[in-house]
């Protein structure tokens, strides 16, 4: 590219892809100029109709990441705004870090860890990992990716879907609540947005179980903050695997000092080898669109 198109960078990026996009772009941060032609967001980023609005010369939003349930796509698609993400190349980490916080929660890794350092070594004993019900929440990439992880683990794998998958053999439930009922650990794996506002509510943990865990590599937004903090505190469930929150990156202080709670700070795709990934991905749905070419991964 010769003209250099003014683009928005919304959110942190690695040196290396920073540096990349400041070779191709004149590159912007903490506010988009009104020429800006392009945007790369983080999974987590605001795009409303007012913000695409405000930006008339617009073109492509290059998310850096799976997660778009910020972005008006209604409104970029009425502009004729092309919308991309990184699919598929991080769906391998954040799945092993699904059965990470699962084994870890049950096993108290994080806890014991704390405890030898401190120089202890007499625990309480932990959870069996194996042979437990498995019940996945979206099977999606992700989710798909987690079950095949979860599979020897589990006495039974069973799953929730907008519809049941044919191709596979776990067995389907329609509903979270009768998923949460039937299984030990409750994986969370689907969108964010409007329809999963808040799935995870306090019916839903009281029917996980006082033996049950939950673990949340998806989005914040579907937990019922208060209500997890209140479950886990009175043992309406046993302990949860976090690495995502609803006000990120706020993580409410009862979470931080509960032994039966694993917390990661929204890191399931930060492996080196992922996030350079997602680096080229972004960059070659920038580089096509510019040139005029079909778009690798196109949303919108």
């Amino acid at each position: 590219m010769t003209d250099r198109p003014p683009l928005f960078v919304m959110t942190a990026l690695s040196p290396q892809l920073t540096e990349a996009l400041e070779q191709r772009f004149t590159v912007h941060s903490g506010g988009g100029p009104e020429d800006s032609r392009a945007i790369v967001a983080g999974g987590a980023s605001v795009i409303d109709a007012a913000m695409i609005e405000a930006l008339p010369r617009l073109e492509i939003i290059a998310v850096n990441g799976v997660g778009y349930d910020g972005i008006d796509l209604e409104a970029a698609r009425a502009r004729g705004i092309r919308v991309t993400t990184t699919p598929d190349v991080l769906t391998d980490d954040v799945a092993d870090q699904a059965i990470a916080l699962m084994l870890a929660v049950q096993r108290r890794i994080a806890v014991n860890d704390r405890m030898v350092r401190d120089g202890g070594w007499m625990v309480p004993p932990g959870r069996q990992a194996s042979g437990r019900r498995i019940g996945i929440f979206g099977l999606g990439r992700i989710g798909h990716a987690i079950a095949r992880r979860a599979e020897p683990f589990a006495a039974e794998l069973l799953y929730t879907a907008r519809q049941a998958k044919p191709d596979v053999p776990w067995r389907f439930v329609p509903d979270i609540h009768v998923l949460a009922e039937a299984c030990d650990v409750l994986i969370l794996s689907a969108p964010g947005g409007k329809a999963t506002q808040h799935v995870v509510d306090a019916e839903v943990l009281a029917a996980l179980g006082s033996d049950g865990v939950l673990v949340n590599i998806a989005r914040g937004s579907l937990v019922d903050e208060p209500a997890l903090i209140a479950a886990l505190g009175d043992g309406t469930i046993a302990g949860a695997g976090l690495d995502v929150f609803e006000n990120e990156p706020d993580v409410p202080r009862a979470l931080r000092h509960m032994d039966h709670v694993v917390l990661a700070p929204h890191q399931g795709s930060a492996t080196e080898a992922g996030r350079a990934a997602m680096a080229r991905l972004v960059l070659a749905n920038l580089d096509a669109h510019f040139a005029g070419e079909p778009l690798p991964t196109p949303l919108v």
